[in-house]
Parts: C-alpha cells; structure tokens; sequence
C-alpha cells in the first residue's frame, strides 16, 4: 500500500494529495487535474443557518456550465432555524423520563415514554469528533474510489461500512463518521460513477462528429471509440456489488456491519446475499426496494438482447441527445434544491453542505454520461426480495430504520420487509424524511450503538428502547419519544418500535381505533 497524506477540503479540481491502496499494479497514479477539462469549482458562501432563509447573506452560483438555458439559481426557501434552547445532556446510556414528561401521544393513543439521547459532538463545548481522513484506492487500473474514514484507533471495535443513496457520496455519512468513529472503525465510500470515484480521464476518444453542441466538448464519456479500460464498463448494480466484496477484503480486511440509505441500503443487501461470510450485520436506512429498468443478461438472456445498449462507453447518438436534454434539467440548482425539499422532512435541517456536494458533482465532465450508464444499466442478477430472502436463509442479522414521512420510499416498503423478516428490528422514525442518517443523525447513531452492541454481546444488550428483555416487549409494538440536544436547541423525534408480532392489518386498526377515538372525545 502506498501512502501519501490527504488534508485537502473537498473539491472537484484533484490537485492534492492522495491516499492510493493499490491492489494489483503498484505503477504510480497519474491524477489529472479536473480544471485542465473546466471542471469549475465555484466557492460557494451559503447562508448561516438553513438553506435559503436567514438574511445576512446570498448565495451567488457564478460561471457553472449547465449548457442552454440554464435558470439562475434562487435561494431555496422553506428551511428554517429552530429556537435556541439548552439542555444538558452526555454521551452514553439514555434516561428514562419522569412522569410528568410523559404527556405525548402516539398515533395509536397510548402515552409514550420520553427518552433522553445523546447528541452529536459539541465542538463548542470542547468535545471534538473523530478524526476522518479522505482517500483513493485504486480497485483496478483508473477505477480509483474514494472512501472516508474514521476511528482507526479503535483497533478492538467491529468495523461499519456506510453505502450511500443515488447522488450523493461518503459526504452523506459525516455525522456517521466524526460521532460513531469515536467508538468504532468506520468508512463511507462513493460507488463508481458517482460522487468523487467519477473516473479521472475521458472513457472514450474525443468526438470526430460535426455540429458538436455548445459545451459537448467538453462532456466526457460522448466520443466514437471506447478507451481499453473501460471496455465492458457499465455503472451497475453488479459493479457496485464487487466494489463493495474487493473494498472490504482488500481495505477494511474483516467482515463488517454494512448500512446503506435508499440505492445504498439495495446495494448493502445484495451484497450480503452474495458474500454472507464477509457481513456481520446488515442496516437498512429508507432502502429502495427496485433499482434498474433493463432485464438482467445473466438472468435473462433472451430478453437482455432485445435492448440494443445496456449502459456501456461510448454512448450511441440518440442517447446522447436524450442525456444532454435530460442533464441540463435535472443538475439545475433549482432542480437540485427542489429534490432536497423533497426528501428532507424537516426543513430547519442545514442542507448547505449537501447541496454543494451534489452540484458540485454535476460538474464533472463524466457526470452526465456515467447518469446515462446508471440509468441504462441492467438489473442485478437478484432482486430486492430475492436479496433479502437469501440473507434471512444464511442467518444474517438486518436492522429496519425508516423516515416515516420519505415521499419516495414510503412506510409500506419498510413493513414489507419487515413483514419478509418478521425477527428483524424494525425502527419507524418521524419526524424523518428519506435521508435519516442526515436528517436525525443523533437517532440513527444512538439505534446503530445499540443493535451493535445487542449483537457483539450476543443478547447480553438489550435492543435499543426496549428497557427489559421480557419476550412480550420484544414481540409487541413500542413508540419512545426521542429528545436530544442540537447545536443548543432541544429536539424531539418519535420512533416507533415494531415487535416481531407485527402486522398490516393490526396496524391499521389501531390506527383506524385511534382516530375513531379522538373523533369521539371531540364530540359532544
């Protein structure tokens, strides 16, 4: 492994230095810098508190290429800060609250317990986070991924590895890193084609073709002829399955507790079904349940070759000007700011950082052609469910945690699978949209400590909000109210529990029961 140091904030120019795990060719790297093909990367000065609200300053987007007629951005409005208040709180346990403070109601009516948990790292109080390092490893030649990680002194704590959702990248999972990486070994790592393991030179020869549209030049992935590298290159499901198996035997070295969010959380469990012998545990965030519109070619042959192109380089012509159309809508920064009011439940979340990231990534010049490969790409060779069922048969432990209020993978997905794996912890979080980890990152990490430590201590450990280990709170549902301290301000979140007897049909009684009941008390 050749090591070199990598302190260089994030940035779409490569300028910097990096660290390289090779696993075959031990030739040096030639990195090439972004901004030779103008890559821009545009410093940004985002508003103070939440995106698009508070009045001290403007966010200016200047000279970004998003071909014509590009909108100019407008602030994203709907974000707002909460009020400051304090509350003390520490780093390990939780306590259950008072009577007096027991006054919430679940949506089935019953008084639900307060929980107090602990927050994220306090950096104002002194209290810092672990340390994360940003690196390459080289999985084959120019096939570079990037990876974070985290806690690599904790040589005697189980390793997490953290796949992230459609889009985004390891910068999705910082909370995860600088909060659980004081206790664990912990990394998040970007899928090919997306984030910063895009590719770090053109997968084709340049374009010979006459009329090239404003910009085209500059787009990469468009050419005639397919470089020798990426030859058979298809920005897949069974792709991101074998990164994932050579990134954790060749980096990590051990098997691991795998999370992953929406395509992540597809990805996380595809994975362990085809490598069980490398997973300790399996943690579904808002997993999406179907990716890939094409017929698998292993699966189904016949029907794969009805479809002309499956996601390879170059690009054929017609989709080209299919993906230059689609492009230039979807990586708008309105575009971009509307898909994050989408799938944020709570709009007082800072999503500055998030939106930057993600702009920043549609101006990679392979971005829009690895988009037309994904979107392109065929199917894994096993579905959701088949992934699933594989896993429940080779016994790997699965944790369920689903944002109540995700307008994209809605509850129903959640109790599915749930229903699939009836032993499987299912935690119901609300307010929560899509993106849980970001959005209520102190609830996620305090449940993720606590199903850990259930399973490293064998049942030793209770399961996280379950107070005793008696069978009938296990199989039963419970709902806790979450508080925590964010940035001064007292937070409160309800998650509900759902025990192994849980059922569709129970569930809707006793939602149907519970407002039947209210209608009632309201009436005179």
């Amino acid at each position: 492994m050749e090591v070199i140091s990598y302190n260089s904030p994030r940035c779409c120019n490569l300028n910097r230095r990096l660290v390289v795990k090779k696993s075959s060719s031990r030739q040096q790297v030639k990195i090439p810098l972004c901004r030779k093909h103008r890559i821009l990367c545009t410093r940004v000065q985002f508003r103070s508190g939440s995106l698009g609200l508070p009045n001290k300053h403007h966010l200016f987007l200047k000279n970004v290429y998003h071909g014509k007629g590009s909108r100019p951005f407008k602030p994203l409005e709907g974000f707002n800060n909460v009020d400051s208040k304090v509350l003390s709180g520490n780093y390990n346990g939780y306590v259950i609250g008072s009577e007096d403070e027991m006054g919430r109601m679940s949506e089935t009516g019953e008084s639900v317990t307060k929980v107090l948990i602990p927050g994220l790292p306090d950096e104002s109080n002194g209290e810092c986070g672990a340390r994360i390092s940003s690196c390459f490893w080289q999985w084959k030649p120019k096939f570079n991924v990037h990876y974070e990680k985290s806690g690599a002194e904790n040589v005697n704590s189980p390793p997490l590895l953290f796949l992230p959702g459609f889009g985004v990248g390891s910068f999705h999972y910082e909370n995860q890193l600088k909060d659980l990486g004081r206790e664990y070994r912990v990394w998040a790592i970007d899928f090919l084609g997306q984030g910063m393991s895009l590719p770090f030179e053109d997968p084709t020869s340049p374009s010979r073709e006459e009329g090239i549209t404003e910009g085209k030049d500059f787009l990469w992935g468009f050419g005639d002829k397919t470089e020798p590298w990426a030859n058979g290159l298809v920005y897949s499901m069974d792709l991101w399955r074998d990164q994932v198996r050579h990134f954790v035997e060749e980096v990590i070295g051990e098997p691991v507790y795998i999370v992953g969010n929406s395509l992540g959380g597809f990805v996380a469990l595809y994975f362990a079904a085809c490598n069980p012998q490398l997973v300790k545990g399996v943690t579904l965030l808002n997993a999406t349940p179907f990716w890939g519109f094409f017929p698998n070619p292993m699966k189904s042959p016949r029907l794969a070759r009805i479809f002309s192109w499956s996601g390879t380089f170059p690009l054929p012509a017609n989709v080209r000007k299919l993906t230059e159309f689609v492009w230039q809508k979807i990586s708008d920064p309105e575009s971009i700011a509307d898909v994050l009011r989408q799938v944020y439940a709570d709009h007082s979340i800072n999503v500055d950082k998030v939106f930057s990231h993600i702009l920043e990534t549609t101006q990679h010049p392979a971005a829009a052609a690895s988009f037309a490969s994904i979107m392109f790409a065929p199917q894994g060779e096993l579905s959701f469910r088949e992934a699933l069922s594989r896993c429940h048969m080779n016994n790997v432990p699965i944790c369920l945690m689903y944002g109540k209020e995700d307008p994209w993978v809605k509850p129903v997905w959640g109790r599915q699978v749930k229903k699939q794996v009836p032993e499987a912890p299912y935690y119901e979080i609300s307010p929560a949209g899509h993106c849980p980890h970001d959005e209520v990152p102190e609830v996620v990490n305090y449940l993720l400590r606590g199903w850990i430590k259930n399973l490293e201590s064998e049942g030793a450990v209770g399961l996280p909000l379950l107070d005793d280990m008696e069978m009938e709170s296990i199989q039963n549902n419970i709902t806790r109210d979450l508080e925590f301290v964010r940035e001064g301000s007292k937070k409160s979140v309800m998650v509900r529990f759902l025990g192994s007897k849980f059922s569709l049909w129970n569930l809707i009684k006793s939602s149907l029961k519970s407002r039947f009941g209210k209608l009632e008390t309201k009436s005179p």
